[in-house]
């Protein structure tokens, strides 16, 4: 158990702007990141998640100059529950699969709010 408390211990970075996600499987946008850390990440979904699935997402983090960077995740759901607001799902999920090439971005990312504060 020791790999997720380390993946739980993932510096994470607070997501304000809005930032679809996109199940790339439906080729739709399922809802938007509240969090997100290189080993996982927290979404607001817009449609009920079944239990212990896998997804492959696609969701764009602002690059340099602020032009959108998208990354490809395979992720699994690791939890979900009904939020406050009708028809909104809290929902956790682990990177399964992720390029180094988007995880070092991801990594940037994260990192550039968490040494801002």
């Amino acid at each position: 158990m020791t790999d997720d408390k380390n993946t739980r211990r993932a510096r994470r970075r607070e997501v304000t702007e809005q930032i679809p996600v996109t199940d790339m499987m439906a080729e739709a946008v399922i809802g938007r990141l509240g969090n997100v850390s290189e080993t996982g990440m927290l979404m607001i979904a817009s449609v009920p998640m079944n239990d212990d699935a896998l997804f492959q997402f696609r969701f764009a983090i602002p690059g340099p100059g602020g032009q959108p960077l998208p990354l490809d995740v395979g992720a699994h759901l690791l939890w979900h529950e009904e939020s406050n607001a009708p028809g909104q799902f809290w929902t956790g999920f682990r990177f399964l699969t992720l390029s180094r090439e988007h995880r070092e971005l991801l990594r940037a990312w994260v990192e550039q709010e968490t040494s801002a504060t």
